[in-house]
């Protein structure tokens, strides 16, 4: 080193340069601009009056869309009612939490044999699959395929009936409590009917899930008592209802006629849950036309949105791209089209050097006043400065 004094001094700016670019790259931007404007939505517009105030017999109930759980009509959503074999809904989204194989063949405990109400007829020692035993609880409302399922799962009743309550919860169901994974009336036992529309909605992201409730007649194995099992979906709706894709029917004393039902058309799915109402499915089936014809779901930020470009200071590009990463879609009447505002805090300028995907500010999407989406704005490239210390480090890195 003592031959080499360049090399000495080579080493001395690169440490001034460390320091430097340590310094520079924890100064903070404060110069932000905020605007808010109705972009590229004119041209959604769509027919139909949005329906404010929803009249229906059901004593309590909630329609939503699945995707973005906007509540679209609802009726005492969050009245704590009993809710029959629609319980078996929360039962289904607990066992497919916890079970890590459908297909794995069970064998029946003694003590879910000879539940009270309808009943797909088990027998001790019978085995079956969890998929079976599924759409034995999905189709006709087996409450021993049900009380099979929570001893497998859980070991017993009040220890399944916890999971089940933190399943709810997770889904965004805060409101309910339960005493048995079937439904029959019990003190204690209660959801409501937004709970019940968000748990639908969560389960009908799983695959099965949706197969099952979808599924018209289905066979699974038998025992020798009876042969094989041929299963009837009891949701009227899949045969008369255009797009229908579930869900559930219950019926106790205490609950009444309680029912959820699904349906997808073009780019919009909805689930609709009903309690207490005597014309469950003809009302379900009016509401979900209704949601249909009063909502479209439209495009609010594409995936990967690139939204402006911000002027570099000092950098090697005099520019650079920035954009959102999350798409979001949103079920909007024609009025509500036109109240839709985009905010961009984003600066004016940014000091280079910049990383890749750096946070520099934020979009938000109100409608009206209210937020309904936001997201990072990230740049879309690094970009170097264009310092005499960044050339520098350029240099050594390369000598």
């Amino acid at each position: 080193m003592r031959n080499n004094p360049f090399l000495v001094l080579v080493i001395c700016v690169f440490l001034v340069l460390t320091f430097n670019i340590t310094y520079f790259n924890v100064k903070t931007i404060s110069s932000f601009r905020t605007t808010s404007a109705n972009v590229g939505i004119e041209n959604l517009i769509e027919t139909g009056q949005p329906l404010l105030e929803t009249q229906t017999s059901a004593r309590a109930m909630c329609l939503l869309e699945q995707e973005s759980h906007r509540v679209l009509y609802g009726k005492n959503i969050d009245l704590k009612l009993p809710m029959a074999s629609t319980t078996k809904i929360f039962t289904a989204l607990t066992v497919l939490e916890k079970c890590r194989n459908v297909n794995a063949l069970i064998e029946i405990d003694n003590r879910a044999v000879g539940i009270k109400g309808t009943s797909i007829y088990l027998r001790k020692h019978e085995k079956l699959t969890v998929k079976e035993l599924l759409y034995g609880m999905m189709l006709p409302s087996g409450n021993d395929a049900a009380t099979a399922l929570a001893y497998y799962i859980g070991g017993d009743v009040p220890t399944f009936c916890k999971l089940m309550e933190e399943s709810a919860k997770n889904a965004g169901a805060k409101n309910s409590a339960f005493k048995n994974p079937h439904g029959l009336d019990e003190k204690g036992h209660y959801t409501t009917a937004y709970d019940l529309a968000m748990a639908s909605a969560k389960v009908m992201e799983h695959p099965l899930f949706k197969e099952i409730v979808s599924t018209k007649f289905v066979k699974i194995r038998g025992n020798k008592e009876i042969g094989d099992r041929y299963l009837k979906n009891k949701n009227k709706l899949l045969n008369n209802f255009e797009g229908c894709s579930g869900i559930k029917t219950g019926f106790t004393d205490d609950a009444g006629r309680c029912f959820v039902g699904s349906a997808k058309r073009d780019n919009m799915e909805v689930v609709c849950s009903i309690l207490n109402c005597g014309p469950m499915f003809e009302e379900c089936k009016r509401l979900m036309s209704l949601a249909f014809n009063e909502y479209k779901n439209h495009e609010i930020v594409p995936a990967y949105n690139i939204i402006n470009t911000i002027e570099v200071v000092k950098g090697r590009q005099a520019e650079v791209k920035v954009f959102s990463r999350k798409s979001f879609d949103y079920p909007l009447t024609n009025e509500e089209i036109l109240k839709i505002n985009y905010e961009y805090s984003i600066p004016d300028s940014l000091n280079a050097p910049i990383k890749k995907e750096q946070k520099v500010g934020t979009v938000k999407v109100y409608l009206e006043d209210k937020l309904i989406f936001q997201d990072e704005v990230l740049t879309t490239d690094g970009v170097k400065s264009s310092s005499f210390f960044q050339s520098l480090k350029d240099f050594i890195s390369k000598w």
